[in-house]
């Protein structure tokens, strides 16, 4: 049995509203409470008709307000977004009010595109990712106990020491979490590409810290489990369909499931949807045990976090229990 834990963008369904997606993700969060999942978390994006996850700290109030065990956190953060004391106090405020619930994921893309990026901090140049290192140990600083002497304090906030993590797509936050001593979760559900390889560096070069004395890695990816192989390919042309419009430049609400995509795309369009669906796994209970073995065994991962994009509400919420039900064999 492995820890597993799930990522959830509140995402807004061909159909349906943010108000929709914002009641289903609490739904989702409080059926994953009565299971046996770690984590809970959501992801900061902006201007994206898909997702309603934007005011992620507010969210997260939400859902650690609706559930009374898994921890609830974020999925992360964009830190080049934010000034780090202005974070520091909004999960300062969750984690008093939520004590050892709250985790803080944070990420250095912007999660948007430039001009919602200026929208956001307008005083900012193109130079806010090269400041990341500086911003997390200022907010590490901001979090931590007050010293004597320190003129700046989160309050709420200080002394608070809420979990820190960082996320990644590339290798430059494997670096920066072996170097800073901080667990580290690799977004591979969208992209894969160098999952393998920020693993390695990762561990070969994680500087032991007071707090993690080891490293932990956590692997991100997408997961349905369906009563059948059929049923689950099916769900899953959902994340195709919506990867499909990326690469056409085209975004919107989560598409609903088609029969099949056969005749929706080109074969330079399949290789690339499938190239960043790579670490995705969908099928039966018996097909997503193998296949979640097999990643196991390759990865070393100490966590999974899976996300679901799934169009029908009660396929998710079955899939999420099929899953744990797996986990628990």
């Amino acid at each position: 049995m492995i820890p597993l834990s799930i990522l959830d963008l509140a995402p807004i369904v061909e159909g349906s509203d943010t108000a929709g997606a914002l009641r289903q993700s609490i739904a989702l969060a409080q059926h994953a409470d009565g299971l046996n999942y770690q984590r809970f978390w959501v992801a900061e994006h902006h201007n994206m008709e898909g997702v309603a996850s934007s005011a992620t700290a507010v969210l997260i109030g939400q859902l650690a307000a609706a559930t009374q065990r898994i921890r609830v956190g974020s999925g992360g953060i964009m830190l080049p977004n934010h000034a780090p004391l202005t974070i520091a106090e909004q999960f300062g405020t969750l984690a008093t009010l939520f004590p050892d619930r709250i985790d803080l994921g944070l990420g250095r893309a912007p999660g948007t595109d430039g001009p919602t990026m200026r929208a956001l901090r307008r005083h900012l140049d193109n130079s806010a990712e090269d400041r990341f290192p500086e911003d997390v140990i200022e907010l590490q600083n901001y979090l931590a106990p007050a010293r004597p002497g320190q003129v700046v304090r989160a309050i709420p906030g200080q002394g608070t020491e809420v979990p820190i993590w960082l996320l990644g797509s590339s290798l430059y936050s494997a670096q920066l979490a072996a170097y800073l001593g901080l667990p580290f979760a690799f977004a591979s559900h969208f992209a894969p590409d160098l999952l393998m390889q920020a693993l390695q560096i990762y561990r070969s070069s994680y500087r032991p810290s007071s707090r993690h004395p080891q490293s932990y890695a956590m692997v991100a990816l997408n997961l349905i489990v369906a009563d059948s192989d059929a049923e689950a390919a099916m769900l899953l042309t959902s994340l195709q369909l919506r990867f499909l419009g990326m690469q056409r430049g085209q975004r919107g609400p989560l598409p609903r499931p088609v029969d099949s995509m056969e005749g929706r795309w080109n074969a330079q369009e399949k290789a690339g949807v499938e190239r960043m669906l790579a670490e995705t796994i969908a099928g039966s209970p018996a097909s997503v045990r193998a296949g979640l073995q097999a990643t196991m065994q390759r990865t070393g991962a100490d966590e999974f976090i899976v996300a679901c994009a799934v169009h029908d509400n009660q396929a998710k919420l079955h899939s999420y229990s099929l899953l744990d039900g797996l986990n628990q064999d």
